[in-house]
């Protein structure tokens, strides 16, 4: 098997690295991010469709969450592995994750395909489409479509952090931007001149989804430093196990989010039902419509973050793995004044200009009711989000570090005990706003905690800086188990 040098990872300087690495990936990401905020925004300025085609996206949204789920936990941890295994010189290893990260991909997302076929009904329900009939004849139409595309949407995810950690980030970028250049080009002409509505919009959606999934199989044949051969796909339990549990945070990140949304979706029903005015039929399904696009404002920015941070997991897998802590800890220290300057910016754009938001979305087309709910929700759920994009940063690169626990542990308690746990009781004294509410406490609850890891993560990292114990300490990894080992 080949090996490129990547040398230039441990002596290149680290403010450009971290640029040539992170740039694609924010811009991947970014791109991802457009395929389902396109839809709801050709959705939501059709006239036949307006905000019941929105509150039908904000539905089916999550659903395409889990995929995204699936795939980022055995892409990321692939990736993760791939650096790690590459500093340490074990290119087998590296082969082999690649491998079997193909083949685990296909598996599970044929698998789930098959589960939305069958319970397309109860899924919807349950993600709070009966909102009224509307939404829901809307979501099930919507959510066909996008679940047969789910096997291409799923291997397309999965392999562009893999693209990324075999040394050809531009490449990653630039098969997400195709398919999103598709979206963007298909979906006016099937929504507005072909008049196909949802499905048009779905529609749209796949066919980008294939068109990134094809350059991603393409790049497998041709990949560069990992030379994959036949081998590298049979099957090998601790290369699945060391490689799934360096993504289980990306996976725990994302299906946490999911548990949030349909709490929050639910919840936003139920006490929508009982406010004087989203009480009435004709409005009910605006709270769930703007929130959502509230969320997909919020993606944007996340995916910054995320990107930022996942675009540094080689450099940091590839440096821990070849004990230069000192350089990771730079790293570290950039990454979370960058995450800051983007959050600042974020909070300036929801205070200032949520009106000016909410127009790209329809608002034109709707009522006064959907701009006034729109500006509260933008300035309230967001009004933190600055330390959202700090413990988003903070949680991938602990993994990215081979810290899986402490990088697990915060993201379930930002997402299950804060994110699902405030959005149930907050509403039980704040009725509606009580949902809005439970974003800003939780973003702001997990920083407090989120402070005190970042801080025991500097002084581990200055130890290691005057010490080689880090050869076989804290940070190694640990071969007889599936996951790397935090020691003590």
């Amino acid at each position: 098997m080949q090996q490129l040098d990547q040398s230039f990872l441990v002596t290149g300087k680290i403010g450009k690295l971290m640029c040539r690495y992170a740039l694609p990936c924010i811009i991947s990401l970014l791109v991802g991010a457009l395929y389902n905020i396109v839809d709801q925004i050709f959705i939501a300025n059709a006239s036949y469709l307006g905000s019941f085609g929105n509150a039908a996206n904000t539905v089916v949204y999550p659903l395409t969450v889990i995929a995204l789920a699936i795939a980022v936990m055995i892409g990321d941890g692939c990736c993760a592995f791939v650096s790690l295994s590459l500093g340490k010189g074990k290119e087998k290893d590296a082969g082999q994750s690649i491998g079997l990260s193909v083949l685990l991909t296909v598996l599970s997302s044929v698998f789930l395909c098959a589960v939305y076929l069958i319970f397309s009904d109860a899924i919807i329900t349950m993600f709070g489409g009966t909102v009224n009939e509307e939404t829901f004849a809307f979501s099930k139409e919507y959510f066909f479509y996008i679940s047969l595309g789910i096997p291409f949407y799923m291997f397309g995810q999965a392999m562009n952090p893999v693209i990324r950690a075999d040394g050809s980030p531009k490449f990653a970028m630039a098969s997400t931007l195709l398919g999103a250049a598709l979206n963007i080009i298909l979906d006016p002409i099937f929504i507005f001149c072909f008049k196909w509505g949802m499905t048009g919009a779905a529609v749209a959606t796949v066919i980008g989804q294939v068109a990134t999934a094809l350059l991603a199989l393409w790049y497998l044949l041709h990949t560069k430093t990992v030379k994959l051969s036949k081998k590298d796909f049979r099957w090998n339990g601790r290369i699945v196990g060391r490689t799934l549990s360096l993504g289980i945070c990306s996976f725990l990140s994302q299906i946490s989010l999911v548990a949030a949304m349909a709490v929050i979706n639910n919840m936003i029903r139920k006490y929508g039902a009982l406010d004087e005015i989203f009480g009435q039929a004709v409005y009910a399904q605006i709270p769930m419509a703007v929130v959502g696009i509230v969320m997909k404002f919020f993606q944007i920015v996340i995916s910054i973050v995320i990107g930022m941070a996942a675009g540094c997991i080689p450099v940091v897998g590839y440096n821990m793995g070849a004990n230069r802590q000192e350089r990771v800890r730079k790293l570290f220290s950039l990454l979370l004044a960058c995450e800051g300057a983007v959050g600042c910016a974020a909070l300036l754009v929801v205070e200032l200009l949520p009106r000016q938001l909410i127009a790209i979305f329809g608002s034109a087309n709707e009522s006064v009711y959907y701009t006034d709910f729109a500006v509260k929700s933008f300035r309230i759920y967001l009004c933190m989000i600055v330390f959202a994009c700090l413990n988003k940063a903070t949680f991938i690169f602990l993994q990215a570090m081979g810290k899986a626990v402490a990088s697990t542990a915060l993201s379930m308690i930002r997402e299950i005990v804060f994110g699902v746990g405030f959005a149930l009781v907050l509403p039980l004294f704040f009725g509606l706003d009580g949902v809005l509410y439970s974003m800003p406490v939780s973003d702001l609850l997990t920083a407090i905690v989120s402070a005190s890891i970042i801080a025991v993560t500097y002084r581990q990292l200055s130890e290691c800086r005057s010490s080689s114990a880090c050869d076989t300490g804290r940070f190694a990894p640990e071969e007889g188990d599936g996951g790397l080992r935090q020691t003590s």
